[in-house]
């Protein structure tokens, strides 16, 4: 397993995990953070991993600690900044490949523009649910919460979500 081979001091194991995660958490990141900080705050959690690796005890339990480690750094960078979930940028959205999805160019636009304007604890959960495919029980190892407040979450995210989506089409019906 790559990550008892890293804890062995296998470079090439960690330059293999690093290939493997680094495109989901950057753009965890960039949907938590803002994408002017992602790149930066993925380096600062690389360097972290690298350092604590052998203190993980449970390999199984690599991605939930490593984008806990991404969560705790996208945090402590928006207390520094004092911004506003609502405010984050979301250009780090990665475009749904058209074969496996039916949507528009209007509707991923509408998608983002709603996913942006949700609170920042409904968006990281939709994120690591829907994007990084994460289990109910990874996230909340992810957030550091329990399995209840999850499945809440991801519910009032989900109406959230909706809502603005709603909000966003009538709009739309309104100005056409």
């Amino acid at each position: 397993m790559l990550i008892l081979r890293c804890q062995a001091g296998d470079e090439a194991a960690l330059t293999e995990l690093i290939a493997r995660y680094s495109p989901g958490v950057r753009v965890f990141l960039g949907r938590i953070s803002g994408a002017e900080t992602a790149d930066d705050l993925l380096q600062d959690t690389w360097f972290d991993v690298y350092r604590q690796i052998n203190r993980l005890k449970k390999p199984e339990a690599f991605v939930a600690w490593l984008y806990r480690i991404a969560r705790d750094k996208a945090y402590r960078e928006l207390r520094r900044r004092h911004v506003p979930a609502e405010l984050l940028d979301d250009d780090l959205i990665e475009e749904p490949s058209t074969e496996q999805e039916n949507f528009s160019p209007e509707e991923i636009d509408q998608l983002r523009a709603s996913l942006s304007a949700i609170a920042v604890e409904h968006r990281e959960v939709l994120v690591l649910r829907f994007m990084e495919q994460m289990s109910y029980e990874e996230i909340a190892e992810v957030i550091g919460r329990p399995l209840g407040t999850v499945r809440s979450r991801i519910h009032h995210a989900k109406l959230a979500l909706r809502t603005k989506m709603n909000l966003s089409l009538h709009r739309k019906e309104v100005s056409s």
